[in-house]
């Protein structure tokens, strides 16, 4: 399980340094998509079989699944975590969430989230505003 949020920056090859606690849960590789609200996720690759197969499971009859499915698989990428704990990041990938120097990534659940600082920051401020409604009428 990933928890957490973590300031990082990538460096000028387009890499990022992982948080350490998480890279074991990683060795095995990860798959590196656009997630929404303009960041990206990192999924293990232990739990990709799993993102496919719900994706897969969408009526193909529906032009929003068939939208959504094309852009999630190709915007992927399948990345090997290196001995220094540092993943490369695709310029494609970078360009979607708006990837400069500063990044912040996001520890949530079965994936990991990467944003822009300035781009989480904002998110933060928008969202906290919403968080308890939003709480109670997805939980209660």
């Amino acid at each position: 399980m990933f928890l957490g949020e973590f300031q990082h920056s990538l460096d000028e090859k387009g890499r990022a340094i992982l948080p350490s606690k998480f890279r074991k849960a990683l060795a095995d590789g990860v798959v590196i998509t656009v997630g929404m609200e303009k960041c990206l996720f990192i999924i293990p690759k232990t739990e990709w079989p799993q993102w496919e197969d719900k994706i897969r499971a969408l009526s193909l009859a529906k032009r929003d699944a068939r939208k959504f499915s094309r852009f999630f698989f190709a915007g992927a990428s399948e990345e090997s975590i290196t001995k220094q704990g540092r993943i490369s990041i695709p310029n494609g990938l970078r360009e979607y969430a708006g990837l400069n120097k500063d990044i912040v990534i996001i520890g949530v659940s079965n994936r990991l989230e990467v944003w822009d600082k300035d781009s989480w920051k904002a998110y933060q401020k928008e969202a906290e505003g919403s968080y308890s409604d939003i709480a109670e009428k997805l939980l209660f």
